[in-house]
């Protein structure tokens, strides 16, 4: 399937100055879930196709496969589960508040509430009172107790 995809193109007026030109041309769905930072890498991207974590309609689908306005995936990554809605194209690395303008987020409350349950209890390297190894403090502490 063609689609058309707005993409930058430098004009002879300067160097600065870009006019957005349309084309007609293929996104791959690996490329897309790069650009749109589902997956940091674009290998890992077309892994995760290869792997059966991106699928269509309950279909895992090839990294090679074109997207479509509309369609929706379901995607497991190493994080988290995520469904999404293609609501506009990409096919270039944006920054984080770009690229969420181009899907709709429809991953069901049970995972993102589980999410972030997971993110409360992560350990952020801090010992927890009471737990672990003995401070210096705690140590001199209980050598002062002991002499006494």
């Amino acid at each position: 399937m063609i689609i058309n995809v707005q993409k930058p193109i430098r004009s002879e007026l300067g160097s600065n100055f870009e006019i957005m030109k349309t084309e007609t041309e293929k996104i791959r769905i690996d490329k897309y879930l790069w650009s749109i930072r589902i997956f940091k890498t674009r290998a890992l991207a077309t892994k995760g196709c290869e792997d059966g974590k991106v699928k269509l309609g309950g279909l895992a689908i090839k990294a090679s496969r074109a997207i479509k306005l509309g369609d929706e995936y379901e995607i497991r990554t190493s994080d988290r589960k995520w469904t999404i809605r293609v609501t506009a194209l990409l096919d270039h690395r944006v920054a984080f508040s770009e690229a969420i303008k181009h899907y709709e987020d429809l991953t069901p409350p049970e995972e993102k509430e589980r999410q972030q349950m997971i993110a409360a209890v992560f350990h952020t390297g801090k010992r927890m009172s009471k737990q672990g190894r003995p401070t210096k403090k705690n140590k001199r502490d209980l050598d002062e107790f002991m002499d006494q």
